[in-house]
């Protein structure tokens, strides 16, 4: 059985010009030590999806469907229930730390207080535990930095304490929000090592959400690429990044850059992204994609499988072959 069962998942915010989907008909699942990527441009529904199964939604949103984390909806959940699971066994590490963390308590302060309440530790046992987990994420002088404020870490160190606190009560899933975004590549390679060497020995599964398919590549088994808050296509990493079978994988693979090419310009996506306030009747990457037909515009594509062995679905009217023989040559392998 898996971990986590995310079925028909929809996310809807209420505002003055009507009712706005942000997320329609999500699925997917997780197994313990895995690690699933969700990946798409901002606005895609990445981060509405996991902050729907979190209780952390907007005032204004409201869900539909299941999130069955050992077989107990989250969704169905009141605020005291939630609570008891979140921080313990779902832990989530933001984008930003430096507005996830609070600055008026020390480091030592915010950790042992996520002990005291979960576990029901003393302040000297959670303490000690805060200084393990902080020398395990590899804070350097750890004894004398946890009675620090945040503002007095550098951006990498905050994410790395934020990290500490996730994995304080050693969750069974593990949310990371962008994690690396904010961070130089130095940083970022460090952090990404640090989370693979965190999942081995503490054997949690990640939710990686971001839109740096190179972050998924060196992380991730499973990979949910998302637009316009439906889910394109969804298969296995290896699978995603070198037999793409969707025009917006494709897209995205073909806008990294790579250094074993010869200094010629990136492959972008033309247009925008949809007004998620009025999507239109078809497939909502319609008007961006250089293969659409008559059909894909009027016809909403569902999701479905696009290989023999089934481990592949995605969202698209174009068979998959005939796609991937038209992109052959522009294919990017990661």
């Amino acid at each position: 059985m898996s971990l986590l069962q995310v079925k028909n998942l929809g996310v809807q915010f209420a505002t003055h010009d009507g009712v706005v989907t942000a997320v329609n008909g999500v699925n997917f699942e997780l197994d313990p030590g895995q690690t699933l990527g969700i990946v798409g441009e901002s606005g895609s529904g990445k981060s509405q999806s996991v902050l729907a199964m979190m209780g952390l939604l907007a005032k204004n949103g409201s869900t539909t469907g299941e999130a069955l984390f050992q077989g107990r909806n989250l969704l169905a959940m009141d605020a005291h229930e939630l609570n008891r699971i979140r921080g313990d066994r779902l832990s989530m590490i933001f984008q930003d730390p430096m507005t996830s963390l609070n600055p008026y308590l020390t480091v030592e302060r915010q950790m042992t207080e996520v002990l005291e309440l979960h576990k029901n530790m003393s302040r000297g046992q959670a303490k000690k535990r805060a200084l393990d987990l902080l020398e395990a994420v590899r804070i350097p002088d750890a004894a004398r930095r946890i009675t620090m404020y945040p503002h007095e870490f550098s951006g990498g160190m905050r994410q790395r304490v934020m990290i500490a606190m996730a994995l304080l009560c050693e969750p069974e899933v593990l949310i990371a929000d962008e994690p690396t975004t904010a961070l130089d590549v130095t940083v970022q390679a460090q952090i990404l090592t640090l989370l693979k060497e965190l999942q081995r020995d503490f054997g949690t599964a990640i939710i990686m959400i971001t839109h740096d398919l190179g972050v998924v590549a060196g992380l991730c088994n499973k990979v949910m690429v998302m637009y316009g808050g439906r889910v394109m296509e969804y298969a296995a990493a290896d699978r995603i990044f070198y037999q793409p079978s969707h025009p917006y994988t494709i897209g995205l693979l073909g806008a990294l850059p790579r250094l074993d090419h010869d200094g010629s310009e990136l492959v972008s996506i033309p247009g925008n992204p949809p007004n998620m306030a009025h999507m239109p009747a078809g497939c909502p990457f319609a008007e961006r994609c250089t293969h659409r037909k008559d059909r894909c515009q009027s016809e909403l594509p569902l999701l479905h499988p696009a290989s023999h062995d089934g481990q592949v679905l995605r969202a698209c009217h174009m068979p998959s072959q005939e796609l991937i023989a038209l992109n052959e040559a522009e294919i990017h392998h990661v």
